[in-house]
């Protein structure tokens, strides 16, 4: 079975020589999303809507192959301050009030690209 490319104008564009996202078998594999919204190349100021812009890009991705967040089964968060460690923990709270949470790794980073705050990717099943 063939790898599925996924591509998304919701989505920014990647920023190298990869793919937004690929689906291979029933499986989905985001790439690491930043802040940056489909529109702009400027990265939001705060934590908090980089964060959320960040989860809307995986969700603009993941509605390509009729998947949602809740399809997700793993995150991997790379944050440049781990002192935004609860803030991230909020959103999700948030993002996934029924309390069935994905499994997540939070990783500091010394650097993110475009100097973002947060960047995150993901596995899905369908």
């Amino acid at each position: 079975m063939a790898n599925q490319t996924i591509q998304t104008k919701l989505a920014p564009a990647a920023l190298g020589a990869y793919s937004q996202g690929i689906k291979a078998g029933a499986t989905v594999y985001v790439s690491g999303q930043l802040g940056l919204s489909e529109s702009s190349s400027a990265l939001p100021s705060t934590f908090s809507e980089q964060a959320r812009q960040a989860f809307l890009n995986i969700e603009s991705i993941l509605k390509e192959v009729g998947l949602t967040r809740h399809d997700v089964v793993k995150f991997t968060v790379f944050l440049s301050d781990l002192n935004n460690f609860s803030e991230l923990n909020n959103l999700m709270e948030s993002l996934f009030m029924s309390g069935s949470f994905p499994a997540r790794s939070v990783i500091q980073a010394s650097r993110l690209p475009k100097d973002a705050l947060i960047e995150i990717d993901a596995i899905a099943v369908h």
